[in-house]
């Protein structure tokens, strides 16, 4: 089971087609919606499929439901630690947990900023962020869960990124100081935006007709970055903030049901799959956005995405792990819903930020 969008299910249905050439082994992808792969429980699909595409702050609740199979199998280190070695950011490393290692990455993200490059220059700063905002050329995806990975972003990057583990969410300055810059930007945005992901925020940049034209938060979709994809190509940048440091880490990483009657099978794939040679080569000509750096430094890859990959590297580089506790995923969800209605109500910050950490305390 994967996600469905271009980028989450064209590679790898790709994939399974060449391993079958190459094994013999027939695997069938499924696909599910975003919202439903941001928050539908793993424990279910692990029951059904052999293989799930996961985010990795899934890992704490997985590992004590015992659903997924580790693939830190014995005899296979020297290809793991080609793995981490190759990992961009700490996307590698954001799969292991409890002493295991549950996903590999196949897919690196993190929110980065997009715009069109035939109608503004890029921002440096939020307040030309906001400057644009005002002008009414910024969309900015405040669907739950976009709003909180907003909220993480800038915590971070003003230099106290939110907690991990138990206790207050976040030092009350910095919280409320992050939720202001939302705001001043939610003020002046359409009210589609609230209801609105990152696909289809760079849906609605990529249109001829586009007004908008920058998205300064938001997932990277490569797909837009390729020409002829949509009317309009966008270009992906480094986030318009001090360092191009904190954005909250996402992507994907392939795991293995412990349910799997196939499971030697599912875990040879997995391997494969996230390996160097398949990521820059078939994965990422087949419409995926690798999680090797192998693909994300090389050439011919760059130049048929704009420079996507180039283009956000610091930002991966730079980027904040989410908490990954079982209770975190509720957490999530209820915090992202109570951020977007207090920015669509203009409530105040200080009243927002108290029950986001109550909400945070409530998820231990």
């Amino acid at each position: 089971m994967t996600w469905s969008h271009p980028r989450g299910y064209d590679p790898m249905v790709a994939t399974a087609k060449a391993w079958a050439a190459k094994t013999g082994i027939a695997i069938e992808w499924d696909k599910r919606s975003l919202q439903d792969f941001e928050s539908f429980p793993v424990e279910e699909l692990a029951r059904q499929y052999d293989m799930i595409v996961i985010d990795h702050p899934h890992v704490g609740q997985v590992v004590e439901e015992g659903c997924l199979a580790p693939l830190d199998v014995p005899g296979r280190e020297a290809e793991r630690q080609a793995l981490a070695a190759a990992s961009v950011g700490r996307s590698y490393p954001s799969y292991e947990y409890a002493g295991h290692q549950w996903a590999f990455p196949i897919d690196a993200a993190t929110q980065v900023m997009a715009y069109r490059a035939d109608l503004i220059e890029p921002p440096q700063t939020w307040d030309d962020v906001v400057a644009l905002a005002r002008a009414g050329r910024v969309v900015l995806p405040l669907l739950p869960p976009h709003s909180m990975m907003s909220f993480f972003t800038l915590t971070a990057n003003l230099g106290h990124p939110s907690a991990v583990e138990n206790g207050p969410l976040v030092d009350t300055a910095t919280g409320i100081r992050a939720i202001e810059m939302l705001a001043e930007v939610a003020a002046h945005l359409a009210p589609s935006d609230f209801a609105m992901d990152p696909i289809a925020a760079s849906e609605t940049m990529a249109r001829p007709e586009a007004r908008q034209a920058l998205m300064p938060l938001g997932y990277g979709y490569v797909s837009y970055a390729i020409s002829g994809f949509r009317p309009h190509q966008l270009t992906f940048a480094d986030i318009p903030l001090p360092g191009a440091r904190g954005s909250a880490l996402g992507g994907t990483g392939i795991a293995v049901s412990a349910f799997s009657q196939n499971r030697q099978a599912a875990i040879d794939y997995a391997y494969w799959v996230a390996s160097s040679e398949v990521q820059r080569g078939l994965y990422a000509g087949s419409g995926g956005q690798p999680g090797h750096a192998d693909a994300w430094e090389d050439e011919a890859v760059n130049a048929a995405t704009g420079n996507f990959y180039r283009g956000t590297r610091k930002t991966l580089e730079g980027a904040y792990v989410r908490p990954r506790h079982n209770g975190y995923m509720a957490f999530q969800d209820a915090a992202s819903k109570r951020l977007t209605a207090g920015l669509m109500a203009r409530e105040a910050p200080a009243a927002i930020l108290a029950d986001l950490d109550r909400l945070f305390r409530e998820s231990f």
